[in-house]
């Protein structure tokens, strides 16, 4: 199937127009009343509203766990609760730390992917996560024949948040935060490896490893094949600077680029507008759009929106210590 020229660079052109209206918003704290607290989605605020909905439940009626939660033993008849277990956190810093993530990392990406996109991608992801750890812990049994593999309930909503560090590597990759000047790509990494090295010295611990590892894998598979663009009508993100092994180290790419690109045979092999994505041409002239130039500079407009949005935070931060008095005056004046 051959893509349209045409279409194809009316939809880019579509892209460029949303980037430079996302630039040219009105800063947060201009459109809702200031501080880093606010600009919150509303479809953020009623995630964190079942979030804490769903730890009030527990806390009043203890065994609904039972039937929310992934417990592998029961999961079949209950097959719900590979959906509903990612929405259950079993203490109270775990809802805390959750709500903090979803909203906060939730409009920076809502505003670009949109409600329905956000969404649809907590949902797949938290879904595919679930199965995963289903199979895992299914596999562990059978291997191990310890029963508390089966009977352990498991939940939460880090799996999910580290799938929303995997969407913003994919948007600034190189934006550095922090003192410590990390970049944005290697935060999912970062997290995964010091989960990893503190279930070592803490057993409770190792309880969240398999949310965190299926929850960057899934959020990553989703993104890198399933997500569909509407400024494009394509499926997947086919840069090499969102392949599987950019979370890894370079020098340890050349081990891991022929092992993920078995997989990545598998997958685009199924997905016609993937491979249109990463190779579409036209004869021998590429489609407006698959250039990786044009591409680069819509990734960059893309970036220095979120570092507008990301500074007008910080200046409301600052404007907000002031004396209300002064900010009156101010605009007296």
């Amino acid at each position: 199937m051959n893509a349209d020229p045409v279409a194809s660079s009316n939809s880019h052109s579509q892209l460029d127009e949303q980037i430079s209206q996302l630039m040219q918003r009105k800063p947060l704290y201009e459109q809702e009343g200031g501080g880093v607290f606010s600009g919150f989605t509303r479809l953020c605020k009623g995630l964190a509203v079942v979030l804490v909905g769903v730890y009030a439940l527990l806390q009043i009626f203890p065994p609904a766990l039972s039937y929310l939660a992934l417990i592998p033993a029961w999961t079949i008849p209950f097959v719900w609760n590979l959906i509903t277990a990612g929405y259950i956190e079993q203490s109270l810093w775990e809802v805390i730390v959750s709500i903090v993530g979803l909203l906060f990392v939730g409009k920076l990406l809502e505003p670009i992917w949109g409600p329905r996109e956000f969404l649809k991608f907590i949902f797949v992801v938290n879904f595919l996560t679930s199965v995963c750890i289903f199979i895992t812990a299914i596999t562990l049994y059978y291997i191990t024949r310890q029963e508390s593999f089966l009977y352990t309930p498991l939940s939460g909503f880090h799996g999910i948040l580290l799938g929303f560090l995997v969407g913003i590597k994919q948007i600034i990759p190189d934006q550095e935060l922090g003192v410590l000047k990390i970049k944005v790509k290697w935060i999912p990494s970062l997290v995964v490896l010091v989960s990893i090295a503190i279930s070592f010295f803490r057993a409770e611990s190792a309880s969240y490893l398999p949310t965190l590892i299926f929850g960057t894998y899934m959020s990553w598979i989703y993104l890198r094949y399933l997500q569909r663009k509407p400024e494009t009508n394509l499926k997947g993100d086919p840069s090499d600077e969102f392949a599987f092994s950019t979370f890894f180290p370079e020098f340890l790419r050349p081990i891991i680029d022929p092992i993920a690109s078995i997989f990545d045979r598998m997958l685009c092999s199924r997905s016609e507008n993937f491979n249109e994505a990463r190779g579409n041409t036209l004869g021998a002239t590429p489609l407006p759009g698959s250039d990786p130039i044009e591409a680069s500079r819509r990734r960059e407009r893309g970036a220095r929106a979120l570092e507008e949005r990301l500074a007008a935070e910080k200046v409301s931060a600052v404007g907000s210590a002031k004396d209300p008095s002064e900010r009156d005056a101010a605009e007296n004046v």
